[in-house]
């Protein structure tokens, strides 16, 4: 079962952003066209936070990869399996 996503609860969030008009609402990161998912899939992948800046043309701030992760265990938290 996925969790039940409210939006009110990332508006604590400074680089993360859920817009319906960017990337059809999926979680990315403010001012980029770059989705949170897209991003732990390039870590995953042994990518560098230098080697996306330089892939996505420098669009991906530094600085929003540590709410990448609280949002990635936010999410996982919620995530739940009926026993």
């Amino acid at each position: 079962m996925l969790p039940d996503w409210q939006p009110a609860a990332y508006k604590n969030y400074r680089w993360i952003v859920a817009d319906p008009e960017l990337l059809g609402g999926t979680l990315a990161i403010r001012g980029t066209r770059l989705s949170v998912a897209l991003i732990l899939e390039c870590l995953s992948n042994g990518m560098t936070v230098e080697n996306i800046n330089e892939s996505f043309g420098n669009s991906f701030p530094p600085e929003s990869l540590r709410e990448v992760f609280l949002v990635a265990a936010e999410l996982s938290e919620a995530f739940h399996v009926a026993a």
